[in-house]
């Protein structure tokens, strides 16, 4: 393994944990659901990387895809939900 892999594959993990730590701690709900969307992706290429490219598909549909939009529906109802509570007082 050339030390340009060991490179990529270190920006790579610490990306993840960069992206994960982000999501988690980020207080706006919309960016904290396009930066779950960006994990998946990340993770989806360290499966690739791993040389497991049908679980890295899974998880682009899955994570970034299926998931991702499922939580933006929820966000926006959401935040009708919440625009709708705060004229009625």
């Amino acid at each position: 393994m050339s030390v340009l892999n060991w490179i990529f594959d270190g920006i790579l993990a610490l990306a993840l944990f960069w992206v994960a730590w982000q999501s988690l701690t980020i207080s706006d709900g919309y960016q904290a659901i396009m930066r779950f969307m960006a994990f998946g992706l990340l993770m989806a290429l360290t499966w690739a990387r791993l040389s497991a490219p049908d679980v890295a598909l899974a998880q682009i549909v899955l994570s970034a895809g299926v998931t991702g939009a499922l939580l933006l529906d929820a966000w926006r109802d959401l935040g009708d939900e919440n625009s709708c509570q705060d004229t009625k007082t």
